[in-house]
């Protein structure tokens, strides 16, 4: 009985993530490209994959695996674009238009 119910909390866990990430994105409290919320994202689906697959919910799987990767490319693509400099001013700062 203990695995499930650390199954069923890493679920419960894994979707408090995923909803704060909405809510924050939707309030504008954070960017959609930040890594706060794609650590969020990336981390509420991890959770929701263990939960899924242990419960035999493949379907979930499939889309929170989707949902990592494409956290995960985002979180890369803004990672080159920072290493890069573009977007920044002579000062490093942003470009203001």
């Amino acid at each position: 009985m203990g695995e499930n119910i650390l199954i069923d909390v890493s679920g419960w866990v894994g979707v408090v993530a995923l909803l704060l990430a909405y809510v924050l994105v939707s309030t504008r409290k954070i960017e959609g490209d930040s890594s706060s919320y794609q650590l969020l994202n990336a981390v509420g689906s991890g959770l929701l994959i263990l939960n899924s697959y242990y419960y035999g919910a493949y379907p979930s799987v499939a889309v929170n695996v989707v949902w990592i990767g494409i956290a995960v490319y985002t979180m890369m693509r803004v990672r080159s674009k920072t290493r890069s400099g573009s977007g920044t001013g002579c000062a490093g700062g942003p470009v203001e238009e």
